[in-house]
């Protein structure tokens, strides 16, 4: 308890170690850049940036300010003054201020309170005598997944100890999603929490089993509404979900929100029918990822499974997959796996989208080549080449339109094994022990993904 008393009110002791957290992060592939050089800015030591109208009353005055390095900026209309000491740079504002000269002050760790006696805040424990304080809520928000992991446990008959299983052991990694507001939280203090509470070794680059483990931050940054940064608490209101959900379906918004690239850049929100400015013929932005699923994925899934009705009464012809169709998904997953590995989620949606359409192209050719030809063994080899195909796109689209992908594992009738990533290079012949299988029968125009009623009258352009 002292070391975390200690972190309370003198965050930058843990300077130096973190330091040393933002020297590994820098090496983690799976770190946005955004985490790094915003930690980065808070471990400067404390400078004051002074235009340079005021050098002349600087030199007046710097002797009588504490010991600090000069830095001329060529380049910049200001220039710096730097302290070893937070004390030092805040006596140097002083005698700035008093003298009128205008200044700014650059960031650094400083230390801060976390109590006080809002009546609203959570009860803290006696410090240094002084009682009836509570903590402001957004300090309790930095151990509250940590809390949340306790009572979820209890609330499923696990024993609350158990958390941690998931925050000090080696074998698992606690991932957390914020936006790039809250780096600082969760990425300074947050930290320096972290590092009071393993103790006197401190942080550790790769800390113990049974020490609490750092977490990896993924940050965002802003998704604005309507090229405007919008909040609850702002002129500019963003949709609430409800009123999303009245236009789109959750795989829509779940799909468009992951192609945005939010890990590089600000992106604009642009719904059309929240977009007073829309043209009623241009295409709604929201909808084009979404669209390769109801689209061009359910057109692939429906035409394998009536095909596969049509001529083999519904059994899946099964045997072995071409080399280079099992190359190309081969290539595809681990893509995926990198850029989900990075967090590069809109890259994901690019593997995804260049995969499917790809097999949307060889199916159409080779089934209707099949056709024409009334060549049978043409048509299982294409079936046995697609199914392999819409196998690998359903276990990669799982984690962001599970209800599609879901139906799509009803319909072949395999076992829940079937989303394994240990088993994500198995064809459908690993899972039927090699014999031809029966399909759940698929009615006329069943849709695996859809879309929202509202949009049936719109344009199904892909």
């Amino acid at each position: 308890m002292k070391d975390v008393v200690n972190w309370y009110f003198n965050l930058p002791e843990f300077n130096d170690h973190l330091k040393e957290y933002v020297e590994k992060i820098k090496r983690q592939r799976n770190v946005r850049p955004l985490v790094v050089k915003t930690i980065d800015e808070f471990l400067k030591p404390p400078v004051i940036y002074i235009k340079k109208d005021f050098l002349e009353q600087y030199e007046s005055l710097k002797a009588s300010m504490p010991e600090h390095e000069y830095l001329e900026e060529p380049k910049k209309p200001s220039f710096t003054i730097v302290f070893k000491k937070l004390h030092d740079c805040d006596e140097a504002c002083r005698v700035l201020t008093d003298a009128g000269v205008r200044y700014r002050t650059g960031k650094t760790l400083v230390p801060f309170r976390l109590t006080g006696n809002i009546e609203w805040g959570v009860p803290a424990p006696v410090l240094e005598g002084e009682k009836d304080l509570t903590i402001w809520v957004w300090p309790e928000s930095l151990w509250a997944p940590i809390s949340f992991t306790e009572t979820y446990l209890e609330s499923i008959g696990k024993d609350r100890e158990d958390w941690k299983k998931f925050w000090c052991s080696k074998d698992a990694q606690v991932y957390q999603f914020i936006g790039s507001d809250n780096i600082y939280f969760y990425g300074v203090a947050e930290m320096a929490m972290a590092i009071a509470a393993q103790g006197k070794d401190g942080l550790k680059s790769d800390p113990d089993d049974g020490e609490l483990q750092l977490p990896i931050l993924m940050a965002n940054n802003h998704i604005l509404f309507l090229d405007k940064k919008a909040s609850s608490s702002g002129a500019i209101k963003p949709p609430m979900a409800d009123d999303l959900l009245n236009y789109y379906t959750a795989e829509q918004l779940r799909m468009h929100y992951l192609g945005l690239s939010l890990g590089q850049r600000s992106v604009s929100f642009m719904p059309k029918p929240f977009n007073p400015d829309a043209k009623e013929d241009e295409a709604d932005p929201v909808l084009k990822d979404g669209f390769l699923l109801s689209n061009v994925f359910n057109r692939i899934i429906r035409t394998c499974i009536y095909t596969t009705q049509k001529y083999y009464d519904g059994v899946m012809p099964v045997g072995e997959v071409d080399a280079d169709v099992l190359e190309a998904a081969k290539k595809a997953v681990l893509d995926y796996e990198r850029f989900m590995y990075r967090f590069e989620f809109h890259q994901t949606t690019y593997v995804l989208d260049t995969y499917i359409r790809k097999a949307s192209k060889y199916m159409a050719k080779n089934l209707g080549d099949a056709d024409r030809k009334e060549d049978d063994e043409l048509r299982r080899k294409t079936l046995i080449n697609v199914f392999h195909m819409i196998r690998t796109a359903a276990v990669l689209l799982h984690p962001m339109a599970p209800k599609g992908a879901e139906m799509i594992l009803e319909y072949l009738g395999l076992d829940e094994s079937f989303w394994s990533w240990d088993r994500i290079f198995d064809t459908i012949a690993d899972f039927t022990g090699g014999k031809d299988h029966k399909l759940k029968f698929l009615e006329p125009r069943v849709d695996f993904f859809t879309r929202h009623p509202s949009q049936f009258a719109q344009s199904e352009e892909e």
